[in-house]
């Protein structure tokens, strides 16, 4: 009796030893297969995590981004402007934007009657009551300043953008560029011949709108220069378009307007300026486009010398509003807020120039 009792317990102590044995394999087993799955899941996990915070950085950019839909206070109604030929890129490009995003809101661009169109007619057109707001592509002057003080209103100027002032002349001239100082003594009259400034020897042709029309200034507001007239060689034109026509006829001509403008027009060539001879700085993004490739290719503008300044001549753009408590200053002020959303700051640098935000 007492031998079968100890066999028993002999084989129920083996059994569960065996059992339990079992049991730990099993868990074992179990853990090996989980840590295996996960390890080859966790390449997925870690990717939809990422994808899932990158959605929730874009949703978050994309919700703090200012665009034509925040701008608040759009008024209802129908407006004019004019002025700079500069902008129309940003006329083409920018306002169509704006108007397709706010319909209640339409603009129409005037041109002068009896002057070219420029940044000069458009302040002009402003001051006169012809224009709910202007755009520019130079400062304020004093004199108009003070012309719209004797009116009972003021002037602001509100920058949105950058170009720079681009000089050109015939592809055929070859002279390495010019420095500001020998522009400016070009259109006075006192450097007459490409030989004095190290080109060929060939009369200079300067080219100019008038100064009472200028898109674009080439004396600055502190200029010991400033208000000097031009010399009596300037010929004047109406337009730069008109400019680029005469410049591809006349192989000593010479004409400065918005780079925006001028750089990709396959018929001129733009000189790198500079304040000193040794350090002349391309308006265009080097290596430049020849002739011969426009216009599958274009110059564009060298923006990243616009931005840190060291192309020596930079048009700021300006909306130019009224300041006069009524409507021509609610809408001057409305698409100031438009081209300065981040928006429009995009679509500013998708119509060649430079944001400034």
């Amino acid at each position: 009796m007492d031998n079968t009792n100890q066999k028993k317990a002999l084989i129920n102590g083996e059994l569960g030893l065996f059992l339990r044995g079992l049991i730990i394999g099993k868990v074992l087993t179990l853990m090996v297969i989980g840590g295996l799955l996960w390890w080859l899941l966790k390449p997925n996990l870690l990717s939809r995590n990422s994808v899932n915070s990158s959605n929730q950085n874009l949703n978050s950019l994309s919700s703090s981004a200012s665009t034509f839909q925040t701008v608040a206070d759009v008024p209802n109604a129908s407006f004019t402007y004019g002025g700079s030929t500069a902008w129309a890129s940003i006329r083409q490009l920018v306002d169509s934007q704006i108007q397709s995003d706010r319909p209640e809101l339409q603009l129409r661009y005037v041109n002068p009657v009896n002057s070219s169109p420029g940044s000069s007619s458009g302040i002009r057109m402003l001051l006169d009551g012809k224009l709910d707001f202007a755009q520019s592509s130079r400062p304020l002057t004093d004199e108009e300043q003070a012309m719209a003080k004797e009116r009972g209103f003021t002037l602001e100027q509100r920058q949105v953008g950058m170009d720079g002032v681009a000089v050109v002349v015939n592809p055929s001239l070859n002279v390495p560029g010019l420095t500001v100082d020998q522009l400016q003594q070009i259109y006075l009259g006192k450097i007459t011949n490409w030989n004095q400034v190290g080109g060929p020897n060939l009369a200079i042709t300067p080219l100019s709108q008038r100064p009472e029309d200028a898109d674009t200034v080439i004396f600055s507001s502190n200029n010991d220069l400033k208000g000097q007239a031009f010399g009596s060689n300037v010929q004047y034109v109406y337009s730069t378009t008109e400019a680029v026509r005469q410049l591809s006829k006349t192989p000593g001509s010479v004409y400065y307007a918005s780079a925006r403008s001028v750089l990709p027009q396959c018929s001129v060539k733009a000189l790198p300026l500079g304040s000193t001879s040794g350090q002349l700085i391309p308006p265009y993004r080097e290596p430049m486009v020849s002739p011969e490739q426009c216009p599958r290719q274009r110059n564009q503008l060298n923006t990243q010398a616009i931005k840190d300044g060291s192309y020596p001549m930079i048009a700021n753009l300006f909306v130019i509003i009224k300041q006069n408590k009524g409507r021509e200053q609610q809408i001057g002020d409305v698409y100031s807020k438009f081209l300065l959303t981040d928006q429009g700051q995009r679509a500013i640098e998708q119509a060649g120039f430079v944001a400034v935000r």
